[in-house]
């Protein structure tokens, strides 16, 4: 009854004398106070280590168990160590590639090259991105052969990148660039496709044209998408390195991963194959893990739609 009655008397005050009475007050304070709530970040509790590892840690650890597992079973079922071998047999030749100090210099040549072919590639497929997405005689020109390229397998590009380059490093960096920098730049350009005109006009207005409003309004805005194409990049980088140095083998060009794959199926050792492809797989997941995975969060995080715990 006495909520029915303040309704009134703010209707009547509000039509009749058009002041604003103590329950207005009251009730826009309120709403405003509502509002400043949502605004406020909450200050996030520390995650008790036991729900980290229940959600976090115990998943990939059970999940490596039973491959482990069944990695055992099928080499009794198959019991041909010629086709198969168990996990203990690649364990020993892991441990015997470290003792021996070889098993880092396998990683990191590969690790090098790798990440200094991906920079190569940022370096060309950014710009190049920006200017497929902003320039349409640009886009109608190139746009579709870029999406050509990004789906051509990239061991295509080796045999034409050893008879233009020889067997060097140019030639890996070269397969490394063709395979990544289509990913990078349309990555970029699809970023770019979804960045509002509300955001571009406003800039606009604010006078960010031209390269200032590249850089502080559509490079910004565009980061979701650009972020999924470096990761894309990325994969596409670490695939086409593993195709060169399994195809074009050179005593000169050191021995990594894919040159160590290749060296176990000559040698018909399979235990040196699974231990080439266990390293190939723990340096892709370490970069994903390291690299791209927090990026990936943070830029989410920014922009509100990843909370963080």
């Amino acid at each position: 009854m006495a909520s029915t009655e303040t309704r009134t008397t703010v209707t009547e005050g509000a039509v009749t004398e058009g002041t604003v009475t103590e329950a207005d007050a009251g009730g826009l304070a309120g709403v405003e106070a509502g509002l400043d709530a949502l605004d406020v970040v909450a200050p996030t509790a520390r995650v008790p280590f036991r729900r980290t590892l229940v959600d976090k840690i115990l998943p990939p650890v059970v999940a490596t168990a039973l491959l482990l597992v069944v990695w055992q079973i099928t080499f009794k079922t198959v019991d041909d160590p010629t086709k198969l071998v168990s996990p203990l047999d690649v364990w020993h030749t892991l441990r015997q590639a470290w003792l021996r100090g070889e098993l880092l210099g396998y990683i990191w040549t590969s690790v090098s090259r790798g990440l200094l072919g991906f920079l190569f590639a940022l370096a060309i497929g950014t710009p190049l991105g920006l200017l497929v997405a902003r320039v349409k005689f640009v886009r109608a020109a190139i746009g579709p052969i870029l999406s050509g390229l990004q789906s051509l397998p990239s061991v295509a590009w080796v045999p034409p990148a050893v008879l233009w380059l020889g067997l060097n490093n140019s030639m890996m960096y070269a397969v490394i660039l063709l395979g990544a920098v289509p990913s990078i730049a349309n990555g970029l350009v699809s970023g770019v496709d979804q960045v509002s005109p509300l955001f571009l006009r406003a800039g606009r207005t604010m006078g960010a044209t031209g390269l200032k409003g590249t850089v502080y309004i559509t490079l910004p805005a565009a980061l979701p998408g650009y972020v999924a194409g470096l990761k894309q990049g990325w994969a596409f980088s670490w695939r086409s390195l593993m195709a060169a140095e399994i195809i074009a083998s050179f005593p000169d060009l050191g021995v990594g991963l894919g040159q160590l794959l290749e060296n176990g199926r000559n040698a018909s050792d399979m235990s040196m194959v699974f231990e080439a492809i266990l390293l190939i797989l723990f340096v892709g997941i370490a970069i994903d893990l390291l690299i791209f995975s927090p990026l990936e969060r943070w830029v989410l995080r920014s922009r509100g739609l990843l909370v963080k715990s």
